[in-house]
């Protein structure tokens, strides 16, 4: 049986990875500033993970969520009292798409409604409504067409008030987007749709999936913003590369048995190393490390002619590159040994790792700074 041929690989295979490395199977170091697409939040093989993982393993690894399972109202309580949302309830699920199908579905449920507003660019996964939900008409099969989907311009005020209306059961927005650029929801826009969305009973869905878990330098991205949506939904950094999916419902929806489900979300495992994670972020203070590298990396790239802006916050950053420079990224790649994120047609996108130190980021500039140099003098 051959592999289902979805991938476009590099040809490089990573055996060992420590904080924010990697090590192919030559022996050969690459930096990662990317995180396997926003996942690695507190550094990879961290001690802590590592210990929390083993030694649960050693318990018990999984049973059906037919059960009691305490690690995972541990998992909700510490989740609560880091985000601040400690009066809302939590389902555990697999992965940032089971997440915002599960996020879609309450709203339905809540209100009895089927139209979803989402945004141009968006990106909110590959399951039914999600992928519907998606701004890529190439990802979107003929089956999943015929949700009740209104794509909006993003951050347009004038656009989203004269379509809002009482039909709409929800409107699902990135706290950033991820996939279509790094582009901030700005304040003034966040706090219109959640106005609205009151005024008109459509619940508010707030997809942290990439910028959740203390990436831009408060625990959610919305909260740069100061409002509260219905529901919010995690997963990426939520369990470090342990597949790990959660969905924050405020406190007046009311669950019922067989409402969601799912077969392994919030398993023992799962709930271990989702607890590591934020037991780290705590200790070692990485969300401050998130905001002041941020700031950090943002003034040294506006340094470079070529790039005239730097769009994100914390360490979700990105930025244009023009054609004649098109190719630094794979340079980055291949003459560095310098993991980064794209998105397409030129722009890279810098999602490492929380625990990220001021001495790896320069690496990056350094490494710019040899190649842009090089373009200058051709």
């Amino acid at each position: 049986m051959k592999l289902f041929d979805v991938y476009p690989l590099f040809s490089i295979e990573p055996v060992r990875a420590n904080g924010s490395w990697l090590w192919d199977k030559t022996g050969q170091r690459y930096l990662d500033l990317y995180g396997g697409h926003a996942v690695i939040s507190i550094g990879h093989s961290h001690p802590h993970y590592v210990k929390r993982l083993k030694e649960q393993l050693d318990k018990i690894g999984f049973y059906s969520n037919s059960v009691q399972n305490p690690l995972q109202e541990k998992l909700a309580e510490k989740l609560g009292q880091l985000s601040g949302y400690t009066d809302y309830q939590l389902f555990l699920c697999n992965s940032g798409a089971e997440a915002n199908e599960n996020a879609l579905k309450i709203a339905s449920f809540e209100t009895g409604r089927k139209k979803i507003i989402a945004f141009s660019k968006a990106f909110h996964g590959r399951t039914s409504g999600t992928v519907a939900a998606t701004d890529n008409a190439k990802i979107v099969a003929p089956f999943n067409a015929n949700h009740d989907i209104t794509f909006l311009p993003f951050n347009d005020k004038a656009a989203f008030k004269s379509t809002i209306n009482n039909e709409v059961a929800a409107v699902i927005i990135e706290g950033i987007q991820g996939v279509g650029g790094i582009h901030v929801p700005t304040s003034d826009f966040l706090q219109l749709i959640s106005t609205e969305c009151k005024k008109h009973g459509a619940l508010l869905i707030l997809d942290e999936i990439q910028s959740g878990y203390g990436r831009t330098g408060k625990f959610f991205a919305h909260q740069h913003a100061n409002i509260k949506p219905d529901i919010i939904t995690t997963a990426k950094g939520m369990g470090n590369g342990y597949p790990v999916g959660g969905v924050l419902i405020q406190p007046g929806i009311k669950p019922w048995h067989g409402m969601l489900g799912t077969t392994f979300g919030g398993n023992y495992l799962a709930c271990a190393a989702s607890l590591a994670v934020l037991e780290v972020i705590e200790s070692e203070k990485l969300i401050d490390n998130a905001a002041e590298l941020g700031k950090y990396w943002t003034e040294k790239l506006l340094s470079f002619p070529i790039i005239s802006e730097v769009r994100g916050l914390g360490l979700m950053l990105g930025f244009d590159l023009p054609d004649s420079n098109k190719t630094l990224r794979k340079d980055l790649l291949g003459k560095h040994f310098i993991f980064t994120g794209e998105a397409k047609p030129n722009t890279v996108r810098l999602l490492p790792s929380l625990a990220l130190k001021k001495e790896e980021a320069d690496l990056l500039i350094e490494a710019m700074a040899v190649e842009l140099e090089k373009t200058v003098s051709a």
